[in-house]
């Protein structure tokens, strides 16, 4: 870089899922930008399981693409699983999961990246950051060269100062072979943010020639697509199926017998790990009264036979991780192509963080993903993107994009990080949603339309589409309501039938009950007809849901009791009664930000509210 060239708009640090979107929407939205990344081979490396989604987590996919992110396109390109889980359940809770080709995933980001006008993708190491004031100017590169930006997005994921462990043995790195970012948040704890150790881990890596499948549980592919974005390709790649296995007490007498020489049981771990992803060792000793515990082999790839093992996360000597996992029907003579290990890293306390993601102590600064506390690719590809649009919207004046509880999840996780102290690496879950019923992954693009176009990542014809949804579904609507058939010798509108649970318009059609009209009305506009069954369907706990929205709004600042004895309301958690009963909040507001207190809790203490003052 010459001086000239050493000058940018927006600076994002980091190459993993955070930084490719902070750095992917900047340059978008007109901004010169530049990703420093210490390999430009490796951009959104899946370091942990080859997937995308899941429970809670394929809302925040789907949110992602509906605001104009990338992480979904890349996801349906590399696709060889496709599932929908929960299926058994309500919709709000439905969550489309894709296990991806590893390699694949990290090589369409690679593409994708180096074709964004208007971003450069530097190789290196940032050690520095440059300060004028109390505002971030730039950054200082490890070979001294200092690099000029307006706005400056860090995504250092679990390379910060990080340690990887394998039984006793320990080494400085951010990922297996990979080396740590040193400087950066020292840097950053010199300025004053507070820092924190977390701790995550990553299973082994098996050989699938030497798995006898036979002795699993297969788990095949959906029969149609899930796509997570609107531009998906026009076919689904080769498809693959998953497996399941399970431990046993012969499995968890070998983990036991090895605990003396387990670094989390040892002490040499001191970071904090994911409560809700523990490893197999700490599984064993929390959960001793469970006879087994599911272990899920997930494909690599299309092109490799080798299979990561969802479930045994673990830094146990290597000896014991393989002859435990010998131990697993299926597994008698597996060979182990890498072992699992265990990453403690730096992260800092989000509450330090503006709703923006910007620091709260220094200016034009912004920090997204696994630095701010969170756990997954998901948590780190939404805050990545709304720190880039920000950093961007910052620059041209604009108001910042702040996604509420009762518009996206991604709101929900964001509100969640600035408002608690994590103790843990923070994981999206539907029950941290109050809202869940209005945030369902099958209409992130529909309740997102205005944000998506105020934002303007989201192409013409993308945002048309959706708009010609919106409008269809009403029409679609409409028709259901006004349309009367004949069912078990009635004659009732349509939308009185579909109310029935075992009733859906699939089941209409099949049995020929529907006038040829509506029937291509549905057929010619299957997403508006289905959005158009669903809000018939739950119409009752819609319109509840969105008067509560708007109880909630109101209530945000609602006056709490003084001295009032919450271990007496049994609806609440234990968790949020010792919470609130031990720190006794003036507010609504601030009872929410507890650790501990659920939306679901303030759902309860909203209903405990209205009564005592109906009865005032």
């Amino acid at each position: 870089m010459n001086e000239q060239s050493r000058k940018f708009d927006v600076i994002v640090v980091g190459g993993g899922h955070a930084g490719c979107e902070a750095a992917s929407a900047a340059a978008r939205l007109g901004c010169r930008t530049v990703l420093i990344t210490q390999d430009a081979k490796k951009l959104a490396a899946m370091s942990c399981n080859p997937a995308i989604g899941g429970l809670a987590k394929g809302h925040l996919v789907r949110e992602i693409d509906a605001l104009g992110g990338i992480m979904g396109v890349i996801t349906d390109r590399s696709s060889i699983q496709c599932r929908m889980l929960n299926r058994s359940k309500g919709p709000a809770v439905w969550s489309p999961r894709v296990q991806c080709d590893r390699l694949r995933y990290s090589e369409e980001m690679v593409a994708l990246i180096r074709e964004t006008e208007n971003l450069e993708v530097c190789e290196g190491e940032v050690v520095d950051l440059i300060i004028n004031g109390s505002t971030c100017v730039g950054v200082v590169h490890k070979n001294g060269v200092e690099i000029a930006g307006q706005r400056t997005v860090l995504c250092g994921g679990t390379f910060w100062n990080a340690v990887i462990h394998i039984g006793e043995w320990s080494t400085a790195a951010g990922r297996i072979f990979e080396a740590p970012a040193v400087g950066l948040s020292d840097s950053l704890s010199r300025l004053g943010l507070q820092k924190i150790r977390l701790k995550t881990g990553t299973p082994p890596r098996l050989d699938g020639k030497t798995i006898d499948f036979s002795k699993l549980d297969q788990q095949d592919s959906d029969p149609e697509p899930i796509w997570f974005s609107q531009n998906h390709p026009s076919e689904q790649s080769p498809q693959k199926p998953c497996f399941l296995a399970y431990t046993n007490d012969a499995t968890h007498k070998l983990l036991s017998s090895g605990l003396d020489r387990s670094p989390l049981y040892s002490g040499r771990i001191g970071g904090t790990g994911p409560r809700y992803c523990p490893s197999i060792e700490d599984k064993i000793v929390r959960f001793a009264d469970k006879e087994r515990h599911q272990l899920f082999l997930e494909p690599e790839g299309l092109e490799t036979d080798e299979y990561y093992i969802n479930g045994f996360s673990t830094s146990m000597p290597e000896d014991i991780q393989e002859a435990a996992l010998k131990t697993v029907p299926g597994l008698e003579r597996v060979k182990v192509n890498r072992p699992g290990y265990a990453v403690e890293y730096d992260a800092f306390q989000a509450n330090q963080l503006k709703n923006s993601l910007e620091t709260k102590l220094v200016r034009h600064l912004y920090l997204a993903g696994q630095v701010n506390g969170t756990s997954g690719y998901e948590e780190a590809a939404a805050q990545g993107l709304i720190a880039g649009i920000n950093a961007v919207r910052s620059l041209t004046q604009k108001d910042p994009i702040i996604l509420g509880r009762d518009q996206a999840y991604a709101g929900v996780l964001i509100d969640d990080l600035i408002t608690k102290v994590p103790v843990e690496p923070y994981r999206m879950f539907t029950s941290r949603a109050e809202f869940r019923l209005l945030l369902r992954q099958d209409n992130a693009h529909l309740r997102l339309y205005e944000i998506a176009k105020d934002i303007g990542l989201k192409s013409k014809a993308n945002l048309a589409a959706i708009a010609d949804v919106k409008n269809t579904a009403k029409i679609v609507f409409i028709e259901l309501k006004s349309t009367r058939i004949k069912l078990f010798d009635t004659t009732q509108p349509i939308a009185v039938f579909l109310k029935r649970p075992e009733i859906t318009l699939q089941s209409l059609m099949r049995d020929q009950s529907l006038p040829d009209r509506t029937v291509d009305l549905i057929r010619l506009h299957s997403e508006a007809a289905r959005q158009a069954e669903l809000e018939i369907k739950y119409e009752g706990y819609l319109v509840r849901q969105r008067a509560q929205v708007d109880a909630f709004r109101k209530m945000e600042n609602q006056k709490l009791q003084s001295n009032f004895n919450y271990t007496s309301i049994n609806a609440l958690s234990a968790e949020a009664r010792h919470a609130l009963q031990g720190t006794q909040p003036s507010t609504l507001g601030q009872a929410s930000r507890l650790p501990g207190v659920r939306p679901a809790d303030i759902s309860v203490l909203m209903v405990v509210l209205r009564q005592n003052y109906q009865r005032s």
